[in-house]
């Protein structure tokens, strides 16, 4: 989707009365505004005409009252590593930066919950619980702020047995347009009471309001935790295995899919020893020592029958974060592939039992467009993502790469997937939500309307007009 940004919204007015409040935590230098005018998946910079960095959320909602009393966009930002140009300030206006909002206000071990700031970001999180054995287990790659992860509805690695965010937020406190502070949900592991909005909140991308704190789920760190890496002669053996361990039923807590070509840009970027440019899956197990012994022989059995390889340990803490290093480091290996390119991620979903036809006709396509495309992949819950490199100054080649991101979001639906697994839409995937929603787009757009009359929260994002 090629972006033609509108003329932007004068934000002179809030700006100055931001300024009176604020002071020098109103930013307008070229520098800043740049920063926070892309996120890590789209390359155009669209940046704000201000940035303001909140401590509270009541500095929040001083803000947005603000901004909606002058029609000024607002743009809320995290740390920056969106991938479908949320944080994009496609009108100019406000980029109200939350990354200051870093406390975790409680914890309880009894309840196996938290309370935080929306600025917290994961791993920060897991270094505050785990002396009380209790650990986030959310892990996107990045070390995303929670209060974005949850605005884009994020998973990752861990997803196949710990859910996304929409499984692990129990409430959360958002500020509306107008600058009124609401509390959603509660500590309560379930309710019947009224509408679910903090499901609502969750995913909306910044278009409802701004999250400004969230009470999440904690799990106890299990007894045993053992990670491995398995290689395999093709990639539909690797899909196949995959397939065949989730309809065991096998509880793993990660099982990741890479590439003959991501992993040739993973051993030369991460520096992985002793392994082969082959389709791979790396995989972690959680639980009592007994129940990892059983799953570890069950996994070894299914990649044998699928052409793969012994199963290779990382049991050590070390050797456990080196190889998820390398996992998360994915993207940019991949970008060293082409060293001076523009990349964007795929993020297509779909039935487990599709998995292997979409991953293959995905690959095949990339190969008919002369594109460099490895993939990586979540591939316990059908999800998977093709790094789509291109060179930013040809203008053709970076017609072949959204031709083929469109091409992967109409095979995922056709497969009764969607066109967005925990990416988000954002600016990028907004051309295609019509052919994924249908008539509710009309709902969607008649709760936009009604939660933000005035248009201020990030607008042109995630609803086409």
């Amino acid at each position: 989707m090629l972006i033609e940004r509108p003329v932007p919204v004068d934000a002179g007015a809030a700006i100055a009365r931001l300024r009176d409040r604020f002071g020098d935590r109103v930013q307008t230098g070229a520098a800043i505004r740049d920063a926070h005018g892309r996120g890590e998946g789209l390359h155009d910079i669209m940046p704000p005409a201000a940035v303001v960095l909140a401590h509270s959320t009541a500095e929040v909602s001083a803000i947005l009252a603000v901004c909606n009393d002058t029609r000024v966009p607002v743009i809320p930002f995290g740390v920056g590593t969106s991938l479908e140009g949320q944080i994009q300030a496609l009108h100019g206006g406000i980029s109200l930066d939350l990354s200051a909002m870093d406390r975790v206000l409680s914890v309880s071990a009894a309840d196996l919950d938290c309370r935080v700031e929306a600025g917290v970001t994961r791993e920060a999180l897991n270094a505050h619980v785990k002396s009380k054995g209790l650990f986030f287990p959310l892990d996107p790659g990045a070390n995303a702020t929670l209060g974005g992860m949850a605005a884009t509805r994020a998973s990752g690695t861990n997803a196949v047995r710990y859910g996304t965010m929409r499984e692990v937020t129990l409430g959360l406190t958002v500020v509306t347009p107008d600058g009124s502070i609401v509390r959603t949900g509660g500590r309560a592991r379930k309710s019947s009471a009224g509408y679910d909005l903090t499901r609502l909140y969750v995913g909306s991308e910044g278009t409802l309001g701004v999250i400004t704190e969230l009470q999440l789920r904690l799990f106890g760190i299990p007894e045993t935790i053992a990670a491995a890496v398995c290689q395999f002669d093709s990639l539909r053996g690797a899909i196949d295995a995959v397939v065949a361990i989730l309809q065991l039923g096998i509880p793993l807590a990660r099982i990741e899919l890479l590439d003959a070509l991501q992993m040739r840009a993973c051993i030369g970027y991460s520096r992985l020893e002793g392994l082969a440019e082959a389709p791979t899956l790396f995989l972690e197990f959680h639980g009592a020592p007994a129940g990892v012994d059983e799953q570890v022989a069950q996994v070894g059995e299914v990649a044998a029958l699928n052409g793969g390889g012994a199963l290779r340990w990382a049991r050590a803490q070390e050797e456990r974060t080196a190889l998820w290093t390398a996992r998360h480091n994915a993207y940019w290996a991949a970008r060293s592939l082409r060293p001076g390119c523009e990349t964007f991620a795929t993020d297509a979903c779909v039935p487990i039992s599709r998995l292997a036809e979409c991953i293959l006709e995905t690959t095949a396509a990339a190969e008919a467009l002369d594109l460099v495309a490895p993939v990586v992949g979540h591939v316990g819950d059908g999800n998977f993502h093709m790094l789509v490199l291109f060179d930013p100054a040809d203008a053709d080649e970076r017609a072949r790469a959204e031709a083929l991101s469109e091409g992967i979001a109409r095979r995922s639906l056709a497969m009764g997937g969607t066109i967005s697994g925990e990416h988000g839409i954002g600016l990028h995937k907004m051309g295609m939500m019509a052919a994924e929603h249908g008539d509710a787009l009309a709902v969607m757009r008649s709760l936009k309307a009604a939660l933000d009359p005035r248009g201020i929260m990030n607008p042109g994002k995630m609803l086409p007009g």
